[in-house]
């Protein structure tokens, strides 16, 4: 069969199984098999394709249809113009979370401006970090920083580690395993040299950032199955939502500089529900970010100083 003839062959496959992109999918799945670049695919569609490259894009096709996706098959997906490693252990990286690392980077270069000569180096935590993705992108666009991040999943914080040492091989990460901020009295797993705060104590941070289980619960059998089949604990929210973002603002404040930021990504819905929480534990300036769509998707607020 040609290119052309395989594409039509694995798009209708797709769109059969309702697929939301068929054409798109099944053009990333064979340029991974034979090695070309979507473009080069396209250019070369009377090209005969070697039987055994087509039984091997026939497998990948059928693990698309039965809803496992794109980024698992091929095992990476882009973030902030860095390539990451992905798998089940780990929630896929979402054009959505740039606002995050957007605005993260805002409240660092107003932190900095704001601080005295003294303050020290400006230190980040990113709590629920998974693939590494946010923390990761942070480290790479602001070398300066001292960024943190953990995960309660050892599978994740594996990937995370393993994503920093190919992405960042110069810099370093300090990873911790563990619940939110109790993964900060555990034993750091450096990506490199990274900083341990004097006698093994977290320090204070200029931020925080989290992109939490948000989800609740009972909507989690709505979601699409793509979703589902990512790891579960990274979605679920508990009841309403908010058991971890509860989590995160009441114990937030214990490890925030004044002045500094907590960022939570969450469900546009829950933003006011987010707001008042935020507020009855003392934040100020809490504001929402917008994603790529117009929707609000991040939310934050300051420490108040003293």
């Amino acid at each position: 069969m040609t290119i052309r003839e395989t594409l039509t062959e694995g798009s209708a496959v797709l769109k059969s199984a309702d697929i939301e992109n068929p054409a798109l999918d099944a053009s990333l799945l064979l340029a991974e098999v034979l090695g070309l670049s979507r473009a080069s695919l396209m250019a070369a569609g009377q090209d005969m394709i070697p039987q055994e490259r087509l039984v091997v894009f026939r497998r990948l096709i059928e693990r698309r249809r039965n809803r496992e996706c794109v980024a698992y098959i091929l095992g990476r997906k882009e973030f902030r113009g860095l390539e990451f490693k992905v798998n089940p252990a780990v929630l896929v990286p979402r054009p959505d979370t740039e606002t995050l690392v957007e605005t993260a980077i805002m409240k660092i270069e107003l932190f900095k401006n704001e601080a005295a000569p003294n303050a020290g180096p400006v230190q980040v935590f990113d709590l629920c970090t998974g693939s590494g993705a946010i923390a990761i992108a942070l480290k790479n666009e602001m070398p300066e920083l001292e960024v943190w991040a953990s995960d309660i999943s050892a599978g994740a914080l594996e990937t995370a580690v393993s994503n920093a040492v190919r992405l960042l091989p110069e810099s370093s990460i300090c990873f911790c395993q563990g619940d939110l901020f109790d993964a900060l009295s555990s034993p750091p797993i450096p990506s490199g040299s990274a900083p341990v705060a004097a006698g093994g104590h977290p320090p204070l941070f200029s931020l925080i950032a989290a992109n939490p289980p948000y989800i609740p619960s009972a909507k989690i059998k709505t979601l699409p199955p793509e979703v589902q089949k990512e790891p579960l604990p990274a979605i679920d929210g508990g009841g309403d939502g908010l058991d971890i973002i509860r989590n995160i603002i009441t114990k937030a404040p214990d490890f925030l500089r004044a002045g500094a930021s907590l960022l939570l990504e969450a469900d546009p819905g829950e933003m006011q529900s987010i707001g008042s929480l935020l507020a009855e534990e003392g934040f100020f300036d809490i504001q929402t970010y917008k994603d790529l769509s117009g929707l609000e998707r991040v939310i934050g607020g300051a420490k108040p100083e003293g």
